[in-house]
Order: structure tokens, then sequence, then C-alpha cells
């Protein structure tokens, strides 16, 4: 029993010493060379920043909205990611609204008048971004009664 003891805690230790200081490490070496890399810097960096947006820290994509874009009773969901366009001498009325497409990671980037975005409250940024990116095919409402299910 003692060996088979010892045997689980080694390949418990040597997969935690490979996964974070292995996996680490290399990690790091491919993130660097990728950096330093001409012409590949750019397209790599905007990416890693796109992707970090939806799940890493620097996430952006936390207040839906919707936005009024082409016409008065045409409104699209969105994200704010920018309340002031002073940087781009617009004035602080502006605001930019990033509205991701369905079934895809593509999307635009609309910079409009404050009056013409309404915050989201009823619904998450996740659920909504779920509901932007699936066309609106998906029931919100389904899945938190299956959620509540669960949970009791």
């Amino acid at each position: 029993g003692v060996g088979f003891v010892i045997i689980i805690v080694f390949v418990i230790l040597v997969g935690w010493v490979s996964s974070n200081f292995l996996m680490g490490s290399f990690i790091g070496f491919f993130d660097t060379w990728m950096e330093r890399t001409p012409g590949v810097k750019f397209i790599y960096t905007s990416t890693k920043d796109f992707f970090e947006a939806f799940a890493g820290e620097k996430r952006k994509f936390n207040v839906a909205v919707l936005a009024n874009v082409f016409s008065e009773d045409v409104w699209i969901i969105g994200f704010l990611t920018d309340e002031e366009m002073k940087k781009f001498e617009m004035g602080a009325d502006k605001v930019a609204v990033y509205v991701p497409q369905s079934y895809n990671f593509a999307g635009q980037l609309y910079i409009l008048p404050r009056d013409k975005v309404k915050k989201i409250e009823k619904i998450s940024s996740g659920e909504a971004m779920k509901y932007a990116v699936t066309g609106g095919v998906v029931d919100l409402d389904a899945e938190r009664n299956e959620e509540t299910k669960k949970l009791n």
C-alpha cells in the first residue's frame, strides 16, 4: 500500500513541476520570441490583447450595451470599451463600442455619441456576449433555469 501511495505522490509532483515550471518557461520563451519577430509582432500582440480582453486580466468586455447605429429603430448589442474619445479629438461626449459578429471572433468598433448607447442592466456581459455571438438563438431564460436547477 505504501508503494502505491509513493507512486501516486510522485506522479502528482512530476505533473505539478512540469506544468508550473517547464510549461511556464516554454510559454514565456515563445511569447518573448513572437514579440521580437518583425512582421509577426504586430499580429501576435494584437491577437493576444484581443483574447486577453475577453478572458484575461485586462478584461474590457464587461459593460454590455445596446447601441443605436444605423437608424432610430435599429439597436445592436455591443460592449463599451472606452468612455472618452479625447485622444482622438472627438470630445468626452463620444464613446467606443465594440460589436462582435455572430459565430465569429471578428467585429466592428463604432465611435458613437453617448446618447445613442444604453447600458444593459438585466443580463451579465457574458450572457450578452453569448447572445450576440450566437446570433440571438440562445435562450438565456432557459439557461438560467438550468443553472438554478443544478444549484438546488
